[in-house]
């Protein structure tokens, strides 16, 4: 344990000065388990070059958004600044490998033993980050200039997470957002539980808020309906989970290498979606969704939609709504269901959905693990980066073909997300002001009256005051 204390830099302690204590940190050893127990040598050597490499910042980084689990933070500085000294090593050993740790946030133990369940979402990181570094390296790009190679590379890293189970189709994506009230909060609770009743498993965006409660509501209902094995799978990326720690419910970590790659492997895994209120990550995912399934090679695939609140958020769904008839018209509303203040029917509508994709799969051959005919473009699947220059350049106008200005509402959206909560797009509105968005003058004034009714709901950031990481230009 470590209780020093520092002054500022650069100043003179005064007796009459109050310090701040740092947080009580240990240093510990683990042996990771599940699949990084069981490496040859050479993986083992490769992992620990990659960790001591330029990627051990982003480890570092990850490592400590995992060991402080729980967080209701979402600023992804945060954990840096109350643990500055933190560091994980990787050692090679005859067996596997040795993660030290040092100067870890003292919440992940118990009498000095790490939180097994912390341990092994640690041990997912180390896992998803490696995998990444190794078999999508520089020699592999080639393989990412097609549709088809991205599916590829997000059905390996899905299998090497060890998520891809060949069982009957179970498994609900749910999404929204991490600052919500404590209504909504103990909605997607109750949504949970009636899912779990009907042995639905749970995944979501691992963090905290509408990717808690379903959780959490669904471990209540599989415990009553005695079932041992649930899983509730949660998806990031390394931008995502510095600042939206895991919630502790999870027992499947997975960290994808980007934001496209995380939303593809959101639709390629689950069966049925649920979208609770959210925030701009929530829209981003809404037509991300939209924009695939408005394409004329998935209008005949079955795929569960529920857009649904507590009574209170009626007014929230009713903007959602009418920002995707003005933008993208009714055909877009017609692939989705809102329901308001029935999470009993909410879990009918999707156990019901999601036996029609068992049946569709089973017509298809399709496998029940991996939605492999669910087209996918490739604007869909490359990385955007929320640059100044980029975001302006968005083709935000009507006359598109609805799916395409779907993926540019959907770059829009996760641009602003970007600067919110990820470091690197805070640091470039920190350094070249707000990013500009520009379109149409109808669509523009509907975001920006969305954006504000986010901000005045707290939609934004769950601390502090929110200062707009963008501007609006019609």
């Amino acid at each position: 344990m470590n209780d020093d204390s520092h002054a500022p830099h650069g100043a003179i302690p005064a007796p009459a000065t109050p310090v701040t204590p740092k947080l009580p940190t240990v240093d510990a050893s683990i042996f990771p388990r599940g699949g990084l127990d069981v490496l040859s040598r050479e993986e083992v050597q490769r992992l620990r070059d990659a960790s001591a490499g330029g990627m051990h910042e982003l480890l570092r980084r990850c490592a400590l958004a995992v060991l402080t689990t729980g967080s209701t933070s979402d600023d992804p500085r945060a954990a840096r600044e109350l643990y500055p000294d933190f560091d994980i090593q990787v050692h090679q050993l005859d067996r596997g490998l040795r993660l030290d740790l040092l100067n870890a946030p003292a919440m992940a133990f118990v009498d000095g033993q790490i939180i097994r369940g912390v341990a092994e979402l640690l041990a997912a990181v180390v896992r998803d980050l490696v995998y990444t570094a190794i078999e999508l390296a520089p020699e592999y790009e080639s393989e990412l200039d097609t549709s088809a190679g991205i599916s590829d590379a997000v059905f390996r890293l899905l299998r090497n997470a060890r998520v891809l189970q060949p069982s009957d189709p179970n498994l609900v994506v749910c999404w929204g957002g991490h600052s919500i009230s404590r209504d909504e909060y103990m909605y997607t609770k109750d949504v949970g539980y009636q899912l779990g009743l009907r042995g639905l498993d749970i995944c979501t965006g691992c963090g905290p808020g509408a990717m808690k409660g379903p959780m959490k509501g669904a471990t209540i209902a599989h415990a009553k309906q005695r079932r041992r094995h649930s899983r509730y799978i949660g998806i990031t990326e390394p931008g995502i989970i510095a600042a939206e720690s895991p919630n502790p419910i999870v027992n499947h970590l997975v960290i994808m290498p980007d934001i496209e790659k995380r939303l593809e492997a959101f639709v390629r895994l689950g069966h049925g979606i649920i979208v609770f209120a959210g925030g701009v990550g929530t829209a981003e995912e809404i037509l991300y969704l939209l924009g695939i399934l408005l394409r004329e090679e998935n209008a005949k695939l079955p795929f569960p939609l529920v857009l649904t609140g507590p009574t209170a958020a009626a007014p929230y769904f009713e903007q959602i709504d009418a920002f995707i008839r003005l933008t993208l018209g009714d055909a877009a509303a017609a692939r989705y269901r809102i329901v308001i203040g029935d999470p009993a029917e909410v879990a009918r509508a999707m156990a019901d959905g999601i036996d029609k994709v068992r049946r569709y799969r089973i017509e298809q051959k399709d496998s029940f693990f991996f939605n492999w005919s669910l087209d996918i473009p490739l604007a869909f699947q490359q990385p955007f980066v929320p640059t100044h220059e980029a975001m302006a350049a968005l083709d935000l106008h009507h006359g598109r073909k609805p799916h395409e200005l779907a993926a540019d509402l959907r770059r829009a959206f996760s641009g602003i997300v970007a600067g919110n909560v990820k470091e690197e797009g805070m640091r470039r509105v920190e350094e070249l002001g707000p990013y500009q968005i520009h379109g149409d003058r109808d669509m523009m004034q509907a975001l920006d009256a969305l954006l504000r009714a986010f901000v005045e709901q707290r939609r934004m950031k769950i601390a502090g005051e929110y200062k707009p990481c963008y501007e609006i230009v019609a």
